[in-house]
């Protein structure tokens, strides 16, 4: 069995704690990523997890046993880094085995640990080539091929693919969420990349500042953040926000005001109590623009740019107010030729939070 439990998980560099109480449940199998702005704390969450940094506090619990004192060598993890960090004087072949041979694992077993390892990952044919004589598609595929052999029960990667160039990523990132249905391995993946994150998480765990801001699938993230930190930073293009204020309310429903456009009143549920003259923050992915007059609202905005990606356009627009906005639209050619558009907002797509990023709605 290949669960992890964190517990009360604490960092702490002298007085400086970097990790405040991490608690976090992995089932067998699970594919759980690590995402937050840079500085959050997810590398070296996972580098605890692996027994490369020393935990302050709390407990970390692999396979039903606690790992807290236990050498990274003896946790049952297997660590890729974004280095790659391959012999270079080695062959591909013996940068697999290199450490089963030195732990003196029987070399019939190697040996077959091996070959299994270079069919899964298709590298049968640079089995005799050296690093530098790889493209780095390959060295990725010979460090997890490494990680492979291990035989592990919690794989670790961190920032995998961050080396290598657009086309590579989208490539390896499928042969990634391929291995992880094949092996059924518990695997924790660490990246800034809201698309990695997005498709190939089971779970995603939202970090920030050291605190786990919200844990769950990648598409409830994404249609029930827990606040405005978690509604921004899942998805990608991000979410819109827009100033308003409140200028009316009952029990079950408030009309707010843009700020800096008044011309424009939007009514909508709320689902916690605000009070009139209470500043809020609404939050609209790109996606979710209706077209003028379709709406509860019309928003008319300058275009900026348009960027033309074939069966869909990204606008890039600024509100009256100065606020910079992308929309989302079916592709359209003449997009960028307008200096205005005005598009329609939806009360039933539109998230709501308040001056310090708590959700109303």
């Amino acid at each position: 069995m290949s669960e992890l439990s964190l517990k009360n998980v604490v960092k702490r560099f002298g007085a400086l704690e970097i990790i405040h109480g991490a608690n976090l449940d992995v089932k067998d199998g699970e594919f759980v990523v690590f995402v937050g702005p840079s500085g959050c704390g997810k590398s070296t969450l996972l580098r605890m997890i692996a027994g490369l940094e020393e935990t302050s506090g709390g407990e970390i619990n692999i396979g039903g046993k606690v790992v807290n004192d236990v050498e990274p060598a003896d946790r049952g993890i297997a660590m890729v880094f974004q280095s790659y960090a391959l012999y270079p004087h080695m062959t591909v072949e013996q940068n697999l085995s290199f450490g089963l041979r030195m732990n003196g694992n029987p070399k019939e077993d190697t040996e077959k640990r091996v070959k299994h390892a270079a069919n899964i990952l298709q590298i049968n044919e640079l089995m005799q080539r050296r690093p530098k004589q790889l493209s780095g598609g390959q060295r990725q595929r010979v460090a997890i091929g490494r990680a492979i052999v291990r035989e592990p029960q919690v794989f670790l990667f961190d920032e995998p693919l961050s080396n290598l160039d657009a086309e590579l990523r989208v490539q390896m990132r499928v042969e990634i969420s391929r291995l992880h249905k094949q092996l059924g391995t518990t695997m924790i993946y660490v990246t800034h990349d809201q698309t990695e994150a997005m498709t190939l998480a089971d779970k995603i765990v939202v970090l920030r500042a050291g605190n786990i801001e919200q844990i769950g699938a990648p598409l409830d993230l994404y249609d029930d953040p827990a606040n405005q930190f978690v509604a921004g930073f899942v998805g990608s293009p991000k979410m819109n926000f827009l100033k308003a204020q409140v200028i009316d309310t009952n029990a079950a429903t408030a009309t707010l005001a843009l700020v800096d456009d008044r011309s424009v009143r939007l009514a909508m549920p709320v689902t916690s109590p605000v009070e009139t003259g209470m500043p809020v923050t609404l939050g609209i992915r790109p996606e979710h623009f209706a077209d003028a007059g379709k709406g509860d609202a019309d928003l008319t905005v300058s275009i900026d740019v348009a960027e033309h990606l074939g069966n869909t356009s990204y606008i890039y627009a600024t509100t009256a107010g100065g606020e910079q906005l992308i929309i989302e639209r079916p592709e359209s050619r003449t997009a960028g030729n307008r200096d205005q558009l005005t598009v329609g907002l939806s009360a039933k797509r539109i998230f709501l939070f308040d001056s310090a990023g708590k959700r109303l709605r």
